[in-house]
């Protein structure tokens, strides 16, 4: 039977579809490729980051809000290269982001400025919603129990970032324009993980 999310993730995270169990075993088997893709994702968190508050200057709550984020997943990325250190193991190299650049796709790219910044806020909102998932399922299921506490502490991080971009998008726009596209993101989603490869080497 597949497995469904429970109330409070679904409640919490809206990911319509969890991730398939067998990622956690892969990933724990591929600890370097996955600590390594980890640190890339979070440098690539804080540079978008940094985009976002280029291109909206005009806006001073995201700004506001968005600055320490940047200096926090610069601070994740730092602490992921430690851990590749202390363990002996050597960052590899940066791969494509497979999931990423699908939902890429999605963002409407000849729409108005409001639709263009909404698709903006929840891509990012939907990475860190995914991403928190992700390393929910390695906090539980790792047998390392100091990497399930290293992940227990990311996973909290990402689910405050997931609500951030919702937040700012309902600040700028119409919430029910923003609920109506995140429903739309969500379907999307569920159908990219459902045709997408389970791999043990990559966070998403």
């Amino acid at each position: 039977m597949k497995e469904t999310l429970s109330e409070h993730t679904r409640n919490i995270l809206g990911l319509q579809l969890p991730t398939d169990p067998r990622w956690v075993n892969l990933a724990a088997m591929q600890l370097e490729e996955i600590l390594t893709d980890h640190a890339y994702c979070e440098q690539k968190a804080a540079t978008t980051c940094i985009s976002l508050i280029q291109k909206n200057h005009d806006k001073p709550l995201l700004i506001e809000e968005l600055s320490p984020i940047v200096t926090e997943e610069w601070g994740h990325f730092r602490a992921v290269l430690a851990e590749l250190k202390k363990r002996g193991l050597q960052l590899g190299k940066q791969r494509k982001d497979v999931y990423v650049n699908k939902l890429l796709e999605f963002q409407k790219k000849g729409g108005s400025p409001d639709e263009r910044f909404l698709d903006q806020m929840l891509t990012m909102a939907l990475i860190e919603a995914r991403s928190c998932e992700r390393f929910k399922r390695l906090s539980e299921g790792l047998d390392d129990a100091y990497m399930r506490r290293f992940y227990r502490k990311f996973m909290e991080s990402e689910a405050g970032h997931y609500t951030l971009f919702i937040t700012l998008a309902e600040h700028y726009l119409p919430k029910k324009m923003v609920r109506k596209r995140w429903a739309e993101w969500l379907d999307y989603e569920k159908q990219l993980m459902n045709s997408e490869e389970v791999r043990g080497d990559r966070v998403h």
